[in-house]
């Protein structure tokens, strides 16, 4: 299975992702803890079913020392008890973040709120631009029909 397009080799994509990349990198040096960053980026990607995210950040989530348990459990983080309050804090925000479409409102006041009782102002604006980037490389590697199952931790830097 081939991709529609190649993003890394052509130039203005490749140039598109060099900068998000840059962005990602502000956030993935930030004060969110990896794990929560990881778990973010795993339950957007399930929910855009994005099959070349989810293959890549369960990966480097296992890799990082992620259990099997957890990471086969963030579909159903509702009814698993081996998240904390603040990982299912970051959970709900991502997930009304990558389903505003679905809700007149966007994202919930509570969920919010929730969100703010266990990370900082610096956290918040990571875990949001974390959101959105995530969100953006989903839609990226699903509308060229990006194949998932060969990526290999580290690959790409």
């Amino acid at each position: 299975m081939d991709a529609r397009l190649n993003l890394f080799g052509n130039p203005i994509a490749a140039k598109f992702l060099k900068h998000i990349n840059s962005a990602g990198k502000v956030v993935s040096d930030s004060a969110l803890p990896a794990a929560t960053q990881e778990l973010v980026k795993i339950r957007a990607s399930q929910i855009n079913g994005c099959g070349f995210c989810a293959d890549m950040h369960t990966k480097d989530a296992a890799h990082a020392g992620e259990t099997s348990v957890r990471l086969n459990l963030i579909a159903a983080w509702r009814e698993a008890t081996v998240f904390t309050d603040a990982e299912r804090a970051a959970l709900e925000l991502a997930e009304q973040g990558t389903r505003i479409a679905d809700a007149a409102g966007g994202v919930s006041d509570e969920a919010w709120a929730n969100a703010a009782k266990y990370y900082d102002e610096d956290q918040l604006a990571a875990l949001v631009s974390l959101i959105a980037l995530i969100n953006a490389y989903n839609r990226l590697n699903v509308i060229v029909q990006q194949p998932a199952g060969d990526y290999r931790p580290g690959m790409f830097g």
